[in-house]
């Protein structure tokens, strides 16, 4: 199979522009990818596009061959649909093509504009990346819906809200040097605990915010970066996707994520590399809890002992597996069709040494975990430098 490396990256700053169009936001991603890759438009063979409620929140359905006009780009463009994890499998398909000999030169990524709505059209767009028979109907939504999963975790293994402060303290305070972050202030415990309960126990602090953003990256074939001297020093090594029940009481359990822990398995696999291995993580912490359960579904801690890793100084910084050195989705932002795109992108800039937090990654491979919904999808990527 032919190696993959990333090229180039590119975001936006996450934020609320309510005002910007989403191909605007797109087409500045993408820019900032082919400059930073040196790579021709005419060269792009497809581009892979993550966009989840495109067609509610701008009323505007098809549209990967819109973004690949945006970019300039003149080739043929799928979109991925699969909720919060939408770029995450887009980035996927822009691998697995180039993996198979299928294309040299890719764009992946993907956008979401939130901000243009009102917050209460936004929140039900948002819900029906639920089950709508079982669950939109009876009134739930996400930050319901996680509020369950944290009730059930304490229940099953114990913690308790102010370890979950310390998840949101850590990726706020990695936030701060992030010039894409959307809030890029530090909070403390007490702050976090006293904030307003958003569902119990779930307080404002445990919850991404509502965020427009793009991301996209340039992904090459090996033989391609060679070929034209590209330095493009970063390869994507392995890629894993994985499947549950959509509706969280369908689950066996809502304090797991079985798709995590097979789309880990299979990223894993293909990569060759093991969890000793791995220096940084990037995970999906739409809510805290989420982090909690990223990580023990990837199988870097055991179930019911990634609650305290916060609070015990493991996962921050300057602990022994730096998690969300970007700020996560707690801090950073969450454009719910781009964040899978951003965390790739926000690991490559860590391996290679131009993110704000590099310091922080002793060694040389990342992870990142993108996932949709209560984590009925999840799509693992495990990235290596190369030279």
């Amino acid at each position: 199979m032919e190696g993959v490396r990333v090229a180039g990256v590119g975001l936006t700053h996450f934020g609320q522009t309510p005002d910007r169009t989403g191909r605007e936001l797109f087409a500045e991603a993408a820019e900032a990818a082919l400059a930073d890759a040196g790579v021709d438009r005419e060269a792009v063979a497809e581009l892979h596009y993550g966009n989840f409620m495109g067609a509610l929140g701008e009323r505007q359905g098809h549209q990967a061959p819109l973004m690949a006009e945006a970019a300039g780009l003149s080739c043929p463009a799928t979109r991925y649909e699969l909720a919060c994890a939408s770029a995450g499998a887009a980035v996927r398909g822009a691998v697995r093509a180039i993996a198979a000999g299928q294309a040299d030169v890719v764009v992946a990524g993907g956008m979401e504009r939130m901000t243009n709505r009102a917050i209460e059209e936004t929140t039900e767009a948002l819900a029906i990346a639920a089950d709508e028979l079982f669950e939109v109907r009876a009134g739930v939504t996400f930050p319901g819906a996680y509020a369950l999963m944290a009730r059930s975790y304490f229940e099953e293994f114990g913690g308790e809200r102010e370890d979950l402060a310390h998840v949101a303290v850590k990726n706020h305070e990695n936030a701060v040097p992030n010039e894409y972050a959307q809030y890029r202030k530090a909070i403390t415990v007490e702050q976090a605990l006293s904030a307003p309960i958003i569902a119990e126990p779930l307080g404002l602090y445990d919850s991404c915010p509502v965020t427009d953003g793009a991301s996209a990256l340039v992904v090459v074939s090996e033989a391609y970066a060679e070929a034209n001297e590209l330095d493009a020093s970063v390869a994507i090594v392995g890629s894993g996707q994985g499947g549950d029940a959509l509706a969280l009481q369908s689950r066996g359990d809502p304090a797991r994520t079985p798709a995590t822990d097979a789309a880990a398995m299979e990223a894993f696999a293909d990569a060759g590399v093991g969890r000793g291995d791995v220096a940084a993580v990037e995970v999906h912490d739409c809510f805290t809890i989420a982090e909690v359960c990223a990580l023990e579904g990837l199988g870097f801690y055991d179930y019911g002992e990634a609650v305290g890793a916060a609070r015990r100084g493991e996962t921050t910084a300057d602990g022994d597996l730096p998690v969300n050195l970007s700020g996560g989705l707690k801090a950073k932002g969450h454009p719910v069709g781009a964040t899978g795109g951003s965390q790739v992108v926000e690991m490559t800039r860590l391996l290679r040494g131009d993110h704000p937090n590099a310091d922080a990654v002793d060694g040389t491979v990342g992870l990142t975990h993108n996932a949709g919904g209560t984590v009925a999808s999840a799509v693992v990527h495990l990235l290596e430098v190369v030279e």
